[in-house]
């Protein structure tokens, strides 16, 4: 009995070093975001590169996902000038703070577990690509950490970003995934468009919280 005493307070004792390590990284993600806030730490920011459109909503987005984006951005996988050459400030302890302190900074209602119908086009058009597959039914449960939350992002980012997959061979522009790639080159810029503006207007648990620039 006393070995398994000794046993269960060891376990007890790893879990609270797991848990303190785990709120230590976004603490410390809390002070490495200095770069991040400028623009996605101000509520209706917009960007003008590759053209105009808010800046993506990334508190409450999952940080498997903020990290496999920053890592990407950093290999040039993902082409950004500004977001690249922040990315590639970053050591891989930076891109996991950072992304913790994202992923719980804004704690948003539990949104159903299935979208309200798309028109009748637009659910043609996420059929075809075959959108719930990887991003849920809901648009805010994808199946794997490491694909983005959509559900109430804005549109216009949204429809900035579908058509960097189908861009090739353009150093400031673009993002290198096959699979997104593959089902993206299937729809016209106006397809795009539809369907980044049904996925904008679900219920979400994506926010942008408000940060001064000074701290």
């Amino acid at each position: 009995m006393k070995k398994l005493l000794q046993i269960s307070f060891a376990a007890l004792a790893i879990i609270g070093a797991v848990a303190q390590a785990q709120a230590q990284d976004v603490a410390l993600g809390e002070k490495k975001v200095a770069m991040c806030i400028g623009c996605h730490g101000i509520p209706g920011y917009q960007a003008s590169f590759p053209e105009i459109h808010k800046v993506p909503m990334i508190a409450g987005q999952g940080a498997k996902y903020i990290s496999a984006a920053l890592t990407a951005y950093a290999k040039g996988e993902r082409k950004h000038p500004t977001m690249g050459g922040i990315a590639k400030t970053l050591s891989e302890a930076d891109i996991a703070d950072i992304s913790a302190y994202y992923e719980q900074q804004a704690k948003a209602p539990a949104v159903a577990e299935a979208a309200p119908a798309a028109p009748g086009d637009v659910a043609k058009l996420l059929e075809k690509g075959a959108c719930i597959s990887c991003h849920g039914a809901n648009f805010s449960k994808p199946i794997d950490g490491a694909y983005p939350k959509l559900a109430g992002q804005h549109a216009d980012y949204l429809y900035v970003a579908l058509k960097a997959y189908q861009v090739e061979g353009n150093p400031q522009v673009g993002r290198g995934n096959a699979i997104m790639a593959g089902q993206v080159k299937q729809f016209s810029q106006a397809e795009l468009k539809s369907m980044a503006k049904y996925i904008a207007s679900l219920p979400g648990e994506l926010r942008t919280v408000s940060q001064p620039r000074m701290r």
